[in-house]
């Protein structure tokens, strides 16, 4: 839907700097740029040119201490609202994810039915369940654009093969569900090992494979797909690398050693 807002030079609003944040969020730094064809589309939706779009999303960038600490910078210029949305994005993650759902939903002009944030002793179960999938869809798609789409064991690059799986679990700490820095983009099967705690990365991001995975037959690729990555290091992203303390978590209360 275009919006038909003039794209003269004027002040950014509220759910613009909403869905500019999101475009950061959810594109590795190297995508952010005017041809990237969610910054084309969110353009065109906000009345923006793609290079006034993708030059707020780095204006954000030049926010991030993950990427300050890889010495990579964006954009100078953020604004007093630009550090002021980012910070309390990062205060609430959670928060953050289904803002800027809704803020998309009212931009593009999406039937807004079910979409109102509502006091938790007011909520509904349907009202929880849509706010829960949208935390579980911005987690991923944050997760899986810092790895490029890619297993961070494996190097596997198959959309359909890849999970976002969380390190501290989703049930134990409310507080990290969105928190992509709480995550790790990986091929199903060791998705599935990690959240079974069979195996783990050590404290200089290591793969390493529980005992009980060496207990009865070990077929050809128990062995190829497990013990010959063993020792492997995790590839990490510049955006939103995972947590060495939620990783000590890991190692500490999920892992089976």
């Amino acid at each position: 839907m275009t919006s038909g807002r003039s794209t003269e030079r004027r002040g950014w609003e509220r759910d613009e700097l909403l869905l500019a944040l999101r475009v950061y969020f959810q594109n590795p730094f190297g995508r952010l740029h005017a041809t990237n064809p969610e910054i084309v589309q969110l353009a065109e939706e906000i009345g923006r040119t793609p290079s006034a779009v993708a030059m707020k999303a780095s204006n954000f960038a030049s926010l991030d201490p993950d990427l300050m600490a890889r010495g990579i910078k964006g954009l100078r210029g953020a604004s007093q609202a630009d550090r002021a949305l980012w910070a309390q994005a990062h205060d609430d993650l959670e928060w953050f994810a289904i803002e800027s759902e809704l803020a998309r939903i009212r931009v593009s002009g999406e039937d807004q039915t079910q979409t109102a944030i509502v006091a938790p002793s007011g909520e509904t179960q349907v009202e929880v369940t849509i706010n829960a999938r949208r935390v579980q869809t911005f987690f991923r798609s944050s997760v899986l654009a810092a790895y490029e789409n890619s297993c961070a064991v494996t190097g596997l690059t198959s959309a359909a093969l890849l999970n976002a799986g969380h390190i501290i679990p989703w049930s134990v700490d409310e507080g990290r569900r969105a928190d992509p820095s709480n995550g790790i983009a990986l091929n199903a099967l060791h998705d599935r090992a990690f959240d079974r705690g069979l195996i783990t990365f050590d404290s200089s991001f290591r793969m390493v494979v529980s005992s009980k995975l060496r207990e009865g037959p070990i077929s050809n690729f128990h062995r190829v797909m497990l013990f010959d990555f063993e020792g492997e290091p995790l590839r990490i992203p510049d955006q939103h690398p995972p947590d060495p303390q939620a990783l000590e978590y890991h190692r500490e209360s999920v892992f089976q050693g």
